[in-house]
């Protein structure tokens, strides 16, 4: 009778074992978590290569293995870059990272950051961005989802089949702008735009659609666009304009994570990481600039004096953009104020 009562009782033990094993393992399970990063360029292109995916394998390292991120480059999931903020809004990716000029006027604050002749360095204006961001944009136009970073690209210039030396040099020409501030930029400027997301640049190119594009340098590599034209026009002090990103995830996605796995994605986003890849991306500038050279490219470099007559033409974009922010009742002009302000502060 003992040793029945023991055998019975070792097998029970065994099977409570087996039971909390199960649990622990079901309880484990579900804590991991797989998120779908979505975005428009190539996987070899520098924002992934340099921002997005080391980002992604930080935060898995970080969780232990628990977080795991599938890379979509290219549009994988579906869809057309200006669909990826929605994308991220109705749960079809749970990370995107997109051009929020891709939606015209649909973010209107982070237009301040792409006003002609603004920007200085790309470290500068994303820390300044961010700072805004949570002061202006979290709880206002970016409610419907979780951001994780917000930057902007090194210095935007200008690549084209003909040399572009004066604004009169861009009369009649058709250029491909990325947002609708670089569109009003382009129509002051004399030039026709035509706007159309980054990846379309290089049949646009091909087929004549376009003489030349808005672009900064990093991307001309990914896009060929030193074989394809041979023209590149860059200013000198403050750009010609920059491009507002945001890296942004499902709202709900987040808010289901349990605590220790939001603070890693909180850990890895925030002022940092955007200042980190806005430096980034400016950074990779440089090796491309080279490229282009290398294949015989001209690069012109509009000096002081003549970037000046630039600035003048563009002027009055500031006081059409105030009058605009003013029709959606938003103080335009202190948007101005303060982010001129805070781009001075944090340029060394």
């Amino acid at each position: 009778m003992t040793t029945r009562r023991t055998l019975l009782g070792i097998a029970g033990a065994a099977a409570l074992a087996a039971l909390a094993t199960g649990l622990s393992a079901t309880s484990a399970r579900a804590q991991e978590v797989t998120l779908k990063l979505h975005q428009f360029l190539p996987a070899q292109a520098n924002v992934p290569k340099l921002i997005l995916y080391p980002w992604a394998d930080r935060v898995e390292q970080a969780s232990g293995g628990r977080i795991k991120i599938e890379r979509y480059p290219s549009m994988q999931l579906g869809g057309k870059p200006p669909e990826l903020m929605d994308q991220a809004i109705d749960g079809v990716a749970d990370i995107v990272w997109t051009v929020v000029g891709y939606t015209p006027g649909r973010f209107p604050r982070t237009e301040v950051f792409e006003l002609p002749f603004m920007m200085t360095n790309a470290g500068a204006v994303s820390r300044a961005y961010w700072e805004m961001f949570e002061e202006h944009m979290k709880d206002t136009e970016f409610k419907d989802v979780h951001v994780l970073g917000t930057w902007v690209h090194g210095p935007g210039i200008f690549h084209t089949a003909e040399p572009v030396e004066t604004p009169a040099d861009l009369q009649g020409m058709k250029i491909r702008g990325g947002s609708r501030s670089v569109n009003a930029l382009l129509t002051k400027l004399g030039a026709t735009p035509v706007g159309m997301p980054v990846p379309a640049v290089p049949e646009a190119l091909s087929k004549g659609v376009i003489d030349g594009t808005t672009i900064p340098w990093e991307v001309t590599g990914a896009l060929k666009v030193p074989e394809l034209v041979q023209n590149h026009t860059e200013f000198t002090g403050k750009a010609l304009y920059t491009l507002t990103f945001v890296l942004a995830m499902n709202k709900e996605k987040y808010e289901s994570l349990p605590d220790d796995l939001k603070k890693v994605i909180d850990d890895n986003s925030g002022l940092e990481f955007s200042v980190f890849a806005g430096t980034t991306q400016q950074a990779a500038d440089a090796p491309a600039r080279e490229a282009a050279l290398d294949l015989g490219n001209t690069i012109i470099t509009i000096d002081e004096a003549g970037t000046e007559e630039w600035r003048k033409l563009a002027a009055p974009i500031y006081d059409e953009w105030v009058a605009d922010m003013k029709e959606r009742g938003i103080d335009g002009q202190a948007l101005i104020n303060e982010a001129r302000a805070l781009i001075d502060k944090y340029t060394a």
